[in-house]
């Protein structure tokens, strides 16, 4: 019999992302002055600042809380999420249709060197394994919710988090024993934890669209060899 995830429901209240200064010194938002503000999924954290693009300004968080933000006017030149649902959202805001830009897929983080010897989706469903996902609102708990359900697994997590960087922060410090997160975090936590991927693993659509003409140029570069060059140096597949 197919089993459902068992999700409790988030108890935290969304609270807006900040802006992290990638050198730019305006606040962006289609002014003008020549600095973008890039809404972007926290997944995209460290490719997207190494980047280089001094004149952009970005505000991480997940998907559903950007668009969001966009949705009650939060001044952004460009937006970037990690699936097509969420994207599809502010579709009629953007200046031209979102663009596919990367892919990625799903891993299990534990404690380094896994020392409850997790390997599998069924091991955390065991009743002593204190899981964290990320809430089926942000693309990363969906496409984990996806993954358990075809096989056929319930598990009870311990807390739903409202983006995948705060899952993988949990694991790696010690509130939970395990989590599912992508290839690209588990990368970025480097030997703070170990992973093992997901069999059959949903891929993770990234897409990418210009609220205004300011915005077009980063969008032409995250497109661009030099752009996803960065990004497959930070474990992103190929759009």
């Amino acid at each position: 019999m197919k089993h459902r995830l068992a999700l409790r429901t988030a108890a935290a209240a969304v609270c807006a992302a900040a802006l992290v200064s990638c050198g730019g010194s305006s606040s962006g938002g289609g002014s003008g002055s020549g600095s973008v503000t890039v809404f972007a999924a926290a997944s995209l954290t460290d490719a997207f600042n190494d980047m280089g693009q001094d004149n952009a300004r970005f505000s991480f968080a997940g998907s559903q809380e950007l668009v969001s933000q966009i949705q009650n006017g939060a001044p952004a030149d460009v937006i970037a999420t990690a699936d097509t649902t969420t994207m599809g959202q502010v579709t009629d805001q953007l200046k031209s249709p979102a663009k596919t830009f990367a892919r990625n897929t799903l891993v299990i983080v534990t404690a380094p060197d896994n020392p409850q010897h997790l390997t599998t989706l069924a091991d955390l469903a065991k009743p002593n394994v204190q899981l964290v996902l990320a809430d089926p609102s942000v693309p990363a708990g969906k496409y984990a919710a996806q993954a358990l359900d075809a096989a056929h697994v319930t598990v009870h997590p311990r807390s739903l988090e409202l983006d995948v960087r705060s899952v993988l922060t949990k694991v790696e410090t010690g509130e939970g024993d395990a989590g599912i997160v992508y290839v690209t975090d588990a990368r970025s936590a480097g030997s703070k934890v170990s992973s093992t991927p997901v069999p059959d693993s949903p891929v993770a659509t990234y897409q990418i669209g210009a609220l205004d003409d300011d915005g077009q140029a980063f969008v032409d570069y995250v497109l661009s060899q030099q752009g996803q060059t960065v990004l497959h140096r930070f474990g992103f597949l190929s759009p």
